[in-house]
């Protein structure tokens, strides 16, 4: 066995239980995916076995030292690429020992590790980054280039267990498939956490997190996704079905208090005709009250446990099976003609940003995609098209349209604002205050969160704060920007802006690397840099 996790628990230091009682296990040359919602656990779960979280109770078995390549958010901003990966006492025991310095404790450090130097450079060489050196600040590197410089750490360490947390995060088109083409051939145990449809479908076993278990699939991203729809479609009959028993279950208790309340009148009518006494009468009547009680009690338990079970059935579907969206369509016509751009240029100093200068047409209703590698212009690009830049020669014609501009860090969701305060200032259409408190609920938003700043949000839950934010407004944006807007993104909260963008009918303009998401909003044209 190469890793095995056995009843694994993860506790906040607030005592908020992450997960419970976790276990798995991972062979030797297994490659399997981590998948869950935003928040379930997973890259705690991967610095755990790493050895960088301590667990609360259960045991974790590694067969060798774990190679991690992790999510970085800046934290490792003020480390050399040496430190990052974890090589510079080696390489200054190198250097020393070339130096003359022929200490024993440097001979310890260095282990006869004589070439780290090189494979250092050839790995990073192999990655593109030819132009960093180890002693290079990992803050003066892009997020791309901080990506690689982890990936190039499987080279140096060539480990036999890799754990991977988001790896094509800030990944262009060309080093994804280069991550691909290395994970399909690599001969080593992996576990990877990623929202990257087509990187999961290339695995072949993955695990599903939550907070009381651990759920086995047996195949790949499209066959998990094959088994949760067929139970969510079960969950739903079986929510139709006792949603259909406890309307009958009301009507026949409402039918059954109205044949018992027209007996009781016709049962008193005819005593009163026999001229039975009274007390009789009363001793009759009170036998009917305890009949009808028991009665009506036997109806009530029963649609109290009919509702019980609908509300366990509701709390088990995904929160974006109950939320329903849907934009209004922009008010141009099909076909307008929005931006004609020729032979437009951009320089930053003296150096042309574009090989050569750009000719394109946008029309209203178009889906466009601008593709490019890391550092092609694609964001400056789309800085000239809102106008936000002008270029510095051709020509541009822009139409006057509206646009919402959505990057990869939901920017336009003010961080020190509450979610109602954020909600509000987009309040173009005037809806009420208790309207949008409805809108937060709708969003997934309950009201213990209304108050919360907007700073403390996941990914996630930006996007669907800004989705809310859309509606708010008095009109639907002729074109929609996005730039990089599922690199932040769990899967569920991916899947939710997928439906929203595929839905819209206006003018779509994506940055993005992540190709099921540009395949599946329907791009159909692309400007490539």
């Amino acid at each position: 066995m190469s890793i095995i996790v056995q009843g694994v628990s993860y506790i906040h230091p607030d005592k908020e239980t992450l997960f419970r009682n976790i276990s798995f296990t991972i062979n030797k040359g297994q490659k399997v995916a981590l998948i869950g919602n935003n928040g379930s656990g997973k890259s705690t779960l991967l610095r755990m076995i790493a050895g960088e979280l301590q667990h609360a109770g259960g045991d974790i078995i590694c067969s060798s030292t774990p190679y991690y390549v992790p999510q970085h958010f800046g934290q490792y901003n003020q480390q050399s690429v040496a430190q990052a990966l974890r090589i510079d006492q080696k390489l200054a025991a190198l250097h020393a020992i070339l130096e003359g310095d022929a200490s024993e404790a440097n001979f310890a450090l260095l282990d006869d590790d004589w070439t780290i130097e090189e494979r250092a450079q050839v790995a990073l060489s192999s990655w593109g980054l030819d132009h960093i050196h180890p002693d290079q600040p990992m803050d003066q590197l892009s997020g791309g280039e901080k990506t690689k410089v982890f990936l190039s750490g499987i080279q140096i360490h060539t480990p036999e267990i890799v754990l991977m947390d988001e790896p094509t995060n800030h990944l262009d088109l060309e080093s994804r498939r280069k991550l691909y083409t290395f994970i399909d051939s690599a001969n080593l145990t992996l576990l990877l956490v990623s929202h990257d449809i087509n990187l999961l479908n290339q695995l072949s076993f993955m695990y599903e997190l939550s907070k009381n278990e651990l759920t086995a699939y047996g195949g790949n991203y499209d066959f998990y996704k094959e088994q949760e729809e067929l139970k969510l479609q079960a969950m739903q009959a079986s929510l139709d079905e006792r949603e259909k028993e406890l309307r009958q279950a009301k009507k026949l208790a409402r039918e059954v208090a109205e044949r018992k309340q027209k007996d009781d009148i016709r049962g008193k009518k005819r005593s009163e005709k026999q001229g039975i006494p009274r007390i009789v009468m009363n001793q009759l009547k009170s036998k009917a009250e305890n009949s009808t009680a028991k009665l009506k009690d036997a109806h009530e338990d029963k649609m109290d446990a009919l509702k019980e079970d609908i509300k366990q059935i509701q709390n088990s579907l995904p929160d974006n099976r109950l939320m329903k969206l849907n934009l209004n369509s922009s008010s141009l016509h099909t076909g307008k003609v929005l931006l004609t751009a020729k032979d437009v240029d951009f320089r930053f100093g003296t150096d042309q940003l574009w090989q050569q200068p750009l000719s394109f047409q946008i029309r209203s209703g178009d889906r466009l995609s601008i593709a490019g590698r890391n550092g092609s212009g694609k964001t400056t690009l789309l800085k000239i098209i809102t106008g936000e830049l002008k270029p510095q020669s051709g020509d541009l014609v822009r139409a006057d349209f509206s646009y919402t501009y959505i990057d990869q860090e939901y920017s336009i969701i003010e961080k020190s604002l509450t979610l109602l305060e954020q909600l509000d200032k987009y309040n173009t259409s005037h809806l009420q205050d208790h309207e949008l408190k409805t809108l937060l609920n709708r969003f997934l938003f309950p009201h213990s969160v209304w108050d919360k700043q907007c700073g403390s949000l996941s990914g996630g839950e930006k996007m669907r704060l800004l989705l809310c934010c859309l509606l708010a407004g008095n009109n639907t944006p002729d074109m929609i920007l996005l730039d990089e807007p599922t690199n932040n993104l769990d899967i569920q909260s991916a899947e939710i802006l997928t439906s929203v963008i595929k839905n819209y009918k206006g003018t779509i303009l994506v940055v993005s690397h992540d190709l099921h998401f540009v395949k599946e909003i329907g791009v159909d044209k692309s400007i490539d840099l």
